[in-house]
């Protein structure tokens, strides 16, 4: 299905949307209250930021595993539909075809892709497309190239609304810095007043302005000050999801409903009860897009003055008015946008329009994809060549060896996966997951749950290893011992240096056990030897991962890089091109060839066969979050919180 060609009167949309007219003494005000605001942030508050060209990157040999696109925002420019996502910024044309996909660590910086605007900045001369990463600041696309706004501190790189202005400033907000305001020469705390919220949403222009947060409510700034709009003024929750501005009324959606405010204060609240996860205000109606369940159809009218009812602080009574669900495929509606005369909705799936009977109609629909999810937390390959791929809230996929469908399992005990082992003498595989460790058979169904019930120390299990003639879970109380004469634990009371164990390292007849506190030797049933900052070459005590190399143990830390414990117990810390690094939990490989470790924003570290020399790999990589590694016949597998890709280990 086409879409309508006058939706692409991209300079009207612009004119309409961004460039909000307003009076000339009303301009003036709204400009001098903020530049007041800015004069009145400290001078500390103004953050270092690099602006470029953005350079497609040399793609070492990496290739992707098909996974869901999973949209996040649309925006019509330049006659394109665009839309974003963690994989990337996905081009359609007017008739609805895809046209390009600007992948995210190739074409792209390697941070997810999330909220989209159009605006004319200050250091611009036309209109062009701002979209928010997830920890690379604002890519501006102009039509043809991208340039890049990045913020020296990596908690402002981290973007989580846009608001262009009619001035040419940019507002965006962070989960950590608040909210920053950018003019192309500059980029600073807005006002102290928001300089610490989580910020999720922004609306409004110079005049008026309107910031959801996380957990405080609604802040709203005019006049060169700030008020706090929350539950305890007839909010319906603290958390805001989405604002939409209509004339003299501001529709804030909550997981429980919107609030219609006028004049500052909470007037009454629509569709009470509902999670309104994005809104878009019609001139009769309301619409709210739901997480699940699609899309409401909100009527406004029904009483001569709406703004002078006023419901009792506190009570959740919703106005009398018309509550039409209108189906939207169930995905949760991302967005909600008006194109001209027409309505959008982007999904996680792809894009609906609505149509004249007030139904949503797929007009762009998400590639097919082999993986079910994209965060990916642990990785391993069978005997047999099948691939295991556990995800970090949606259980695991096993992909055959031959290729076709992977088998997809997800249920209350695998769901969110921490670590995946093989027994290949039985070609069992265990599961170490928040919810109790999974045995497989060697066909990949579940046979059993182990939990406290079963003898575990704890139902959460952190890692698992093959030990003796059984195997041993870790725990954030301490370890499980599985084996012939039944289920028996360790924690601090039998000499563990702390009882929360994120990695597990077996050996012969000794286990190294990494943990919070540091690392414990356990041997013959014994606690043997405690590594810890105090008594060690150890820089941190937080043990995220480990690996065996030649007899001896590399230990991945949170904050230290890769320290290396030899066979007489010495423990040597990180080489400097490692050190500082976050090794993330279970990311730590070694096969005799090579080392990898994966961290925690900094991208894959790859040493050679002793973990001796280091190099870090960026380019190709979907994120510079790589949480799982696996290694089969000379191909490396890295998983990432945004896609999975695999490579030759030859090239690495």
């Amino acid at each position: 299905m086409k879409l309508p060609r006058r939706v692409w009167a991209v300079p009207a949309i612009a004119a309409a949307v961004f460039c909000l007219a307003v009076g000339a003494v009303v301009a003036w005000q709204a400009e001098r209250a903020l530049r007041g605001s800015e004069r009145g942030v400290a001078a500390g508050s103004v953050i270092p930021f690099t602006s470029a060209a953005v350079s497609p990157a040399a793609n070492p040999g990496f290739e992707g595993f098909a996974a869901p696109a999973v949209f996040r925002s649309g925006a019509a420019f330049h006659g394109r539909f665009y839309l974003s996502g963690p994989a990337g910024l996905y081009s359609y044309t007017s008739d609805g075809a895809l046209q390009r996909i600007y992948r995210v660590g190739l074409d792209l910086p390697p941070a997810p892709l999330g909220e989209m605007a159009v605006g004319t900045l200050a250091d611009s001369r036309a209109p062009e497309l701002l979209i928010a990463t997830d920890g690379e600041g604002v890519l501006v696309f102009d039509g043809q190239r991208f340039r890049q706004t990045r913020p020296a501190q990596p908690d402002a790189r981290k973007v989580t609304a846009l608001l262009p202005l009619a001035s040419g400033r940019l507002l965006w907000g962070t989960a950590k810095s608040g909210l920053l305001v950018y003019d192309g020469r500059t980029l600073q705390a807005f006002h102290s007043t928001t300089k610490n919220v989580f910020v999720t949403a922004l609306a409004g222009n110079e005049a008026e302005l309107w910031v959801g947060t996380l957990d405080r409510g609604v802040l709203h700034w005019h006049g060169g000050q700030a008020e706090t709009i929350d539950e305890a003024l007839g909010l319906p929750d603290a958390r805001v999801e989405s604002i939409a501005a209509a004339g003299d009324a501001v529709f804030v959606g909550t997981p429980a409903g919107v609030a219609e405010v006028r004049a500052g204060k909470v007037s009454r609240v629509l569709a009470a009860g509902r999670y309104a996860h994005s809104v878009l205000a019609e001139p009769r109606s309301l619409l709210v897009g739901q997480m699940e369940g699609g899309v409401l159809r909100v009527a406004l009218e029904g009483v001569s003055n709406p703004g002078a009812m006023r419901r009792p602080i506190g009570a959740h009574a919703e106005y009398p008015a018309e509550l039409k669900r209108s189906d939207a495929s169930g995905a949760a509606v991302e967005q909600l946008l008006r194109v001209g005369d027409a309505r959008y909705a982007v999904t996680a799936n792809g894009l609906l329009r609505l149509e004249a009977g007030g139904e949503w109609s797929p007009v762009l629909n998400g590639n097919a994809a082999l993986l079910t999810d994209r965060n990916v937390s642990a990785l391993m390959v069978g005997s047999d060549g099948r691939l295991w791929v556990g995800y970090f809230d949606r259980g695991l996929d096993i992909v055959p060896a031959a290729g076709g469908r992977p088998v997809h399992v997800e249920n209350e005990q695998v769901f969110c996966t921490n670590r995946i082992v093989e027994n290949r003498s039985l070609g069992a595989v265990a599961v170490a997951t928040a919810n109790g460790l999974v045995l497989f058979d060697r066909d990949g169904r579940q046979k059993q749950v182990l939990t406290r019930e079963s003898g575990l120390i704890a139902n959460h299990v952190t890692d698992v290893a093959m030990y003796g003639d059984g195997m041993v879970a870790g725990t954030p109380a301490g370890i499980t011992f599985l084996d012939a004469s039944g289920p028996h634990s360790m924690y601090a009371f039998q000499g563990l240096v702390n009882n929360h164990v994120y990695a597990l390292g077996a050996g012969g007849n000794g286990l190294v056990v990494g943990t919070l506190g540091g690392l414990s030797l356990v041997s013959h049933g014994a606690v043997r030897h405690n590594w810890t900052t105090g008594n060690s070459g150890l820089k941190a005590n937080w043990i995220t991962a480990l690996a065996s190399v030649g007899g001896e143990w590399l230990a991945g830390t949170y904050g230290a890089g890769v320290a290396r414990i030899d066979a007489d117990g010495m423990v040597t810390p990180a080489d400097a091109s490692t050190r500082g690094a976050v090794v993330n939990p279970g990311a730590l490989l070694a096969d005799g060839r090579v080392v990898l470790a994966g961290t925690l924003g900094q991208g894959l570290l790859v040493g050679d066969a002793t973990g001796t020399r280091w190099k870090t790999v960026t380019a190709g990589l979907p994120s510079l979050n790589v949480t799982a590694l696996a290694v089969d016949k000379g191909v490396v597998y890295v998983g990432t919180d945004n896609g999975l890709v695999k490579i030759s280990e030859d090239k690495l």
